[in-house]
């Protein structure tokens, strides 16, 4: 990644920051889906240069990255934000500084508490009738080794596209928990429609941004 564009978040008395960015990484989100260059691959990767660092656990500023300057100038961030002009800075394209460090973002899956208690009641039933023991038995063995159900990852609220096709019914709106992974050199990988690297076959994140 050779290139970046910086954007700030600028909340005030009306917008709080957790709320901006729900509909700044919304618009990200759906831009980046527009500009795909695989099967929920992007070409630009995003970046958190204050994750944890500040106030609020994403910071203010969102960076993205491209290897060069021509797959920013064609995603056009400012067309994606322009109702939410008054509310972000937007500043051109930069070259990344020579000293910088790499780390991977990447999702993290966290089921809600509901998923958690559902999934459970489903396996001790499943585990009740093949073992013949009593239900509320196997519940008690499957409580020792529960999953929790959230996570102290930050996150952003996004709303699922496809659930709002398929389920509109439904609440679309979901945690997307985004996790850090220092990295030791800057490494070749891919980078889903969030921005966020994707697991490679063997299940480690090789895709890295620069974080300055």
């Amino acid at each position: 990644m050779n290139v970046y564009q910086e954007i700030t978040l600028l909340p005030d008395a009306d917008i709080s920051l957790g709320f901006l960015w729900q509909n700044v990484f919304q618009q990200v989100h759906i831009a980046l889906v527009e500009n795909k260059v695989g099967p929920n691959e992007s070409a630009v990767a995003v970046g958190f240069p204050d994750y944890r660092n500040a106030q609020f656990p994403l910071g203010k500023r969102l960076r993205l990255f491209a290897n060069d300057k021509q797959i920013l100038e064609k995603l056009n961030i400012n067309q994606w934000l322009n109702r939410l002009e008054d509310y972000v800075h937007i500043k051109g394209i930069k070259a990344v500084p020579d000293e910088v460090s790499y780390v991977s973002f990447v999702r993290k899956q966290v089921k809600s508490a509901e998923r958690v208690e559902r999934d459970m009641a489903q396996k001790a039933a499943l585990w009740a009738k093949k073992s013949g023991k009593p239900l509320t038995e196997c519940l008690a063995e499957l409580e020792k080794s529960k999953p929790r159900g959230h996570s102290e990852l930050p996150f952003i609220y996004l709303h699922s596209q496809q659930t709002k096709q398929r389920s509109p019914e439904k609440s679309s709106k979901f945690p997307l928990f985004i996790d850090l992974h220092p990295r030791g050199e800057q490494t070749q990988g891919h980078f889903d429609c969030y921005g966020l690297s994707k697991k490679t076959s063997t299940q480690q994140m090789s895709a890295v941004v620069p974080h300055f």
